[in-house]
């Protein structure tokens, strides 16, 4: 019951900062491709930052939730999960090969962008703390939290493999025939870093990066204090 007690304020500041990584992520993938000439994205309604448009009940809410009780158990708390990807058309686009790279390099930046406007947060909820603990606290405790999500997203989904965004963008910077070999990959890709994952081996990779980008952001020091990593 005490670790119980401990998990769910955790929870309820990690859940709108973890809500909003994902599917603006999404939502900036539509928006790019929309603007490469492919609108499926828009035409179905993902062109939006409504969180309940983008939701995987699997991805988005089950699979963070049971990670982050299971590994926080553990001593180490860690968040993973994902949105319902974005569909997009690679023949409507103008110019395929580059701008598939344009439309998946847009989700990582959206999360460094919003990583930026939480560490902003962090300030204000500062300056609103002598005024008022109840708006100030969460505002610091969400920004920092904010802050740490957007990084890790951003990181994890540079990472060089496909269905990552990472992998997108080499796929499409690849000569075509080792295209086509490196794209062959992509059914395994998910279980490859569900194994890196679980091994530990993906946290090795992604927390030095984002260690070392968190010194850039703002609020950086109240990020490391609250979320240590």
């Amino acid at each position: 019951m005490d670790v119980l007690n401990q998990l769910l304020p955790l929870i309820a500041i990690l859940a709108l900062p973890m809500l909003f990584a994902i599917t603006v992520h999404e939502a900036a993938h539509g928006w790019v491709a929309n603007r490469c000439g492919d609108p499926t994205a828009r035409m179905l309604g993902r062109v939006t930052f409504n969180p309940i448009k983008h939701i995987d009940p699997v991805g988005t809410i089950l699979v963070p939730l049971g990670i982050f009780t299971v590994s926080s158990l553990s001593g180490s708390p860690f968040l993973f999960g994902w949105a319902k990807p974005v569909p997009v058309n690679w023949r409507q686009l103008r110019n395929p090969r580059a701008d598939m790279a344009l439309v998946a390099a847009a989700g990582p930046t959206a999360n460094l962008l919003m990583a930026l406007a939480w560490g902003l947060t962090i300030h204000l909820g500062t300056w609103l703390l002598p005024v008022s603990q109840w708006v100030g606290l969460p505002l610091i405790y969400m920004g920092a939290a904010g802050v740490l999500i957007n990084l890790v997203l951003m990181v994890l989904n540079l990472f060089p493999l496909l269905p990552l965004d990472g992998g997108r963008v080499l796929n499409a910077a690849l000569p075509p025939r080792l295209s086509y070999y490196y794209s062959r990959l992509e059914p395994f890709g998910l279980m490859i870093l569900i194994l890196m994952l679980f091994t530990g081996v993906l946290g090795l990779v992604l927390f030095p990066v984002v260690a070392a980008l968190l010194h850039l952001m703002p609020g950086a020091a109240v990020v490391q204090q609250l979320f240590p990593i």
